[in-house]
């Protein structure tokens, strides 16, 4: 399950949970592009020293790693992350999607720019570097070369089981498990894995957000286990980038000590009718269904 040797980018990696799995990444002697612009919270504004920094504390602790503050949010900028990491390094092997924005609001006073920019800021964040990475490992596979690849994007159970004022962002958190799915079924035959995971630890969106800043707070006492140490989803992370793992097509929950495998959707209770449906029928069939399945 070795990453050693491969050329792997993550996105949103110079702070919080992205830069723990690029410090993993390069611990485990991958070659590790880090890619960061440097934005606030929300996706406004952009700050070149973060990933220069991120990269800097990565090197001098003897992992090798190369700097990136291009906007994955733009195609662009996406480019210009997967070309510098096959310049830099002859080849790429895998891309972890962890960059994204956060504006939480209650649905009837969320603005168009809320729900655009986080919809952009994870979904477009996500599309722009997988669309050319997929294009690079189809066009090598193509050519004749053997394609080793793994796509690992994060999702959220915002948006697998839902949040009450993130419509926005559990929009786009299951957009990207959806794309992880699909995508793993077109890009098989090419060579490469992708598969999503749902992360729950400490990060910056985590730290600030009501109500749950002191849910994820670090523990005082030194010695008891720290649940929320974003750094216990990295293993995760490298088990699904390794050369040898099996997974695709997976979306996985990831949690402390815990890891879970989610059951995709599937059909639950079914009625039937002999004839064309009435309103009554319906109501006669479904009423009881769903006010069993409602919350006390």
């Amino acid at each position: 399950m070795s990453v050693e040797g491969r050329v792997v980018i993550v996105t949103g990696a110079g702070r919080g949970m992205g830069f723990e799995h690029a410090k993993a990444l390069a611990n485990a002697g991958a070659l590790v592009v880090l890619n960061d612009n440097g934005a606030a919270r929300d996706g406004t504004g952009s700050d070149e020293s973060v990933a220069n920094d991120a990269a800097a504390q990565i090197r001098a602790a003897g992992g090798e790693v190369v700097a990136s503050t291009a906007d994955v949010r733009t195609m662009d900028g996406a480019e210009s992350l997967i070309q510098l990491a096959i310049d830099t390094y002859g080849d790429l092997h895998g891309l972890v999607n962890n960059a994204g924005v956060l504006r939480d609001k209650m649905f009837v006073n969320m603005s168009a720019d809320d729900w655009d920019e986080c919809l952009r800021g994870h979904l477009g964040a996500t599309f722009a570097p997988t669309r050319i990475a997929c294009s690079y490992w189809r066009d090598q596979s193509k050519a004749g070369h053997e394609v080793n690849a793994s796509v690992v994007s994060m999702s959220s159970t915002s948006g697998l089981i839902g949040q009450v004022g993130q419509t926005n962002y559990g929009a786009a958190k299951a957009g990207i498990a959806a794309l992880s799915v699909i995508l793993a079924q077109e890009m098989r035959r090419y060579g490469v894995r992708v598969n999503a995971l749902t992360p729950v630890a400490r990060t910056r969106m985590t730290e600030e957000a009501p109500g749950v800043a002191d849910l994820v707070r670090k523990p005082a006492d030194p010695d008891e286990f720290d649940t929320f140490d974003p750094a216990n989803v990295s293993p995760m992370v490298l088990w699904l980038l390794g050369a040898d793992c099996p997974a695709t097509g997976e979306v996985f929950y990831a949690r402390g000590k815990e890891i879970r495998r989610y059951i995709p959707w599937t059909f639950g209770e079914v009625i039937t009718t002999d004839g064309p449906w009435s309103v009554e029928q319906i109501d006669a069939e479904l009423r009881p269904i769903v006010i069993a399945k409602e919350p006390s």
